[in-house]
């Protein structure tokens, strides 16, 4: 579908640049004014000499990673927000546990641009299956199809029948949530001999979107696009009808470093995905480390995309910065791990392998337990869900089989 969401996306990049890097300066002394924690980081930064990417780029990564013993410290939010109980309009949860407030902006995640580029539009109905317990998801791409026009049915997660039911009811005129979970809803409706015809176009997130399930939605005539957000940012980069790499959001500055540093690598080079946001004033997240690998399309920096649209593009998510994965859209952690292992003490190492077997998340966590483990097997399966809201199954190992170098986590998934 042509057009485009505002002149934002079309505008001359010399211009974009110079107007974002103006409002770097504004924003930086709003996050060292308001948010303790920026006080203190920034403590001897001048925000009017912040007004280049060079010097940006000398200003210290706060990585997500860092967020759990952040907040732990300074509760709820580590001292990155400037608002207070009842400015903050709702607060989520997302594993670990991360705490994200929701700002009063119409359009809080920014997310209403991706949706118009993967061909949401007024007077739409959006099936929306994104999680809305205690984590965001849900709320974001909600809050993003109502500013855009749209109707919102919220599906939420699990109950596939009942989704299909009310596909069929409903007619919704696209998805949005995890590609794994809508492949799983479209297998029940063949399951059941039923056709979701009205279903026409997606918006996925929160997992890799494999060609194959690409190739099996193009055959169904349904239009895939993807959208690389977090909790924290909001919308970082998405996708347009020209599928040459994710355009990066015009709310936000990213760079790609040199992971577990903040020097910024060659263009084309993989590094960890850093953003910041411009306009963002109840949670101004500054050099945010967000742990994604990704990599800049060079050609993008010469070249407008075919779409129209004039941005940096990047490649989208290529794993992780460290151990930290995203699992059916929810991510797991290598303390995650070791709270499950300090549950049991038979356990004297553990790993957790995550694949994909025909398309679907799978974690296995393998555990050394001298006895043989089949006592305590069911136990730590009812650990893997409480600490990572997710299932998983577990396999015995003997004492000294894992290999002894320091993985935790081991992401063995493919997307071929």
């Amino acid at each position: 579908m042509p057009g485009h969401f505002d002149t934002l996306e079309t505008r001359d990049p010399e211009l974009r640049e110079r107007s974002q890097l103006a409002a770097l300066p504004s924003q930086i002394a709003h996050a060292k004014a308001h948010a303790p924690a920026y006080a203190r980081l920034l403590a001897g930064v001048d925000p009017k000499e912040v007004n280049t990417r060079a010097a940006l780029s000398q200003l210290p990564v706060v990585r997500k990673s860092e967020l759990i013993e952040l907040q732990r410290s300074d509760r709820p939010f580590g001292g990155f927000t400037t608002v207070a109980w009842g400015d903050a309009e709702l607060v989520f949860a997302s594993p670990g546990p991360i705490y994200e407030p929701q700002g009063s902006e119409a359009d809080y995640w920014r997310l209403a641009r991706a949706l118009h580029a993967a061909g949401f539009r007024a007077g739409d109905l959006v099936h929306n299956c994104f999680s809305y317990h205690f984590t965001p998801g849900g709320a974001m791409l909600e809050n993003g199809a109502r500013v855009l026009g749209c109707t919102v049915f919220r599906g939420g997660t699990g109950q596939t029948e009942q989704q299909v039911e009310a596909m069929i009811a409903l007619k919704p005129d696209g998805y949005v949530g995890t590609p794994s979970f809508l492949k799983i809803i479209l297998e029940k409706a063949d399951e059941l001999r039923l056709g979701l015809p009205s279903l026409k176009k997606t918006l996925l997130s929160g997992e890799a979107v494999p060609q194959s399930l690409r190739d099996v939605l193009r055959e169904r005539g349904i239009r895939a696009s993807q959208v690389y957000a977090t909790a924290d940012v909001g919308s970082i980069a998405y996708e347009s009808e020209a599928r040459d790499g994710l355009i990066v959001d015009e709310g936000v500055l990213v760079e790609i470093v040199r992971a577990g540093t903040g020097d910024p690598v060659a263009n084309g080079e993989v590094g960890e995905v850093v953003v910041t946001l411009l306009h963002n004033r109840e949670y101004p997240l500054i050099r945010f480390g967000t742990g994604d690998l990704s990599a800049i399309e060079p050609s993008s920096l010469s070249t407008a995309s075919p779409c129209g649209r004039t941005n940096m593009r990047i490649k989208g998510w290529m794993g992780r910065a460290d151990q930290t994965t995203k699992v059916k859209g929810m991510f797991v952690h290598p303390s995650q791990v070791a709270a499950i292992v300090a549950r049991h003490p038979g356990i004297a190492r553990a790993r957790l392998v995550v694949d994909n077997p025909q398309g679907t998340d799978t974690m296995t966590l393998h555990v050394e337990v001298a006895d043989g483990g089949s006592s305590i097997r069911d136990g730590i399966v009812s650990s893997i869900r409480e600490v990572t809201k997710l299932r998983g199954e577990v396999t015995i190992r003997a004492p000294g089989e894992l290999a002894n170098d320091g993985k935790v986590i081991d992401d063995v998934r493919r997307y071929d």
